[in-house]
């Protein structure tokens, strides 16, 4: 009951939830785009796009560096820094691309006969056979927004944009510090019971999303993986 008369939890919670949906549809899309690009074999530089890909899995730019450039872009306190840092991802485009290449290329010429250009053809014809791969990526990415908590920790100081797990975070320090001294049974029973509380208010869209996504999850990974 205390953590559902906590106003500061629920505009926490709405920011959680805004961050993930409107990350999740501006990652897919980027990703998607990128990787349309790179399944073109005729692509001018393709294996040099790759190879910077390649790159970013392997290394980071540093927490340091990666601090100065969002002071530079002025992404501190700034809700799109939840956004923007996490457009990208090349472990996404593989799996995007493999199933693009997968693709029969007979519809993308049946389409410019009639007259479709790229973009249609993109909009229109590949995102909507991409079901699979893209509630992949989607359920991958989301679990990856709802859950971080590092980019609130480093970047956001106004408590306006904390997100639910740094409210979490925020709930357990405080409790642990209360119960440092020698408390009551009553007072750490109440603790515990909020921290969990907490706990379970943060698992339950997760809990939702993945039955609805599991179907074009199972096949995604199968037909994102495997190259006949």
């Amino acid at each position: 009951k205390a953590v559902m008369n906590d106003s500061s939890i629920w505009k926490a919670y709405i920011i959680s939830v805004s961050k993930t949906v409107i990350g999740v549809v501006a990652h897919v899309f980027f990703c998607s785009m990128v990787a349309y690009g790179l399944s073109k074999r005729d692509l001018m530089g393709r294996k040099v796009y790759t190879a910077m890909g390649v790159i970013t899995l392997f290394f980071s730019g540093g927490m340091i560096p990666t601090y100065l450039l969002m002071r530079q872009l002025n992404l501190i306190n700034n809700f799109m820094v939840y956004i923007i840092p996490s457009l990208f991802s090349y472990y996404d485009v593989v799996i995007l691309m493999n199933f693009f290449r997968q693709l029969p290329v007979s519809m993308e010429e049946s389409a410019k006969i009639d007259g479709a250009g790229a973009w249609r053809i993109f909009l229109k014809i590949i995102m909507p056979l991409s079901k699979p791969a893209i509630a992949t990526i989607a359920l991958f990415h989301g679990v990856y927004q709802w859950n971080d908590f590092m980019t609130a920790k480093l970047y956001i100081t106004d408590k306006v944009l904390y997100p639910v797990q740094m409210k979490l975070y925020e709930i357990i320090v405080r409790q642990s510090v209360q119960n440092m001294p020698v408390g009551s049974v009553v007072m750490e029973t109440t603790s515990k019971g909020i921290q969990l509380a907490t706990i379970v208010i943060t698992t339950v869209p997760i809990l939702i999303a993945y039955p609805l996504l599991q179907k074009h999850f199972v096949t995604g990974m199968m037909l994102g993986a495997v190259k006949e």
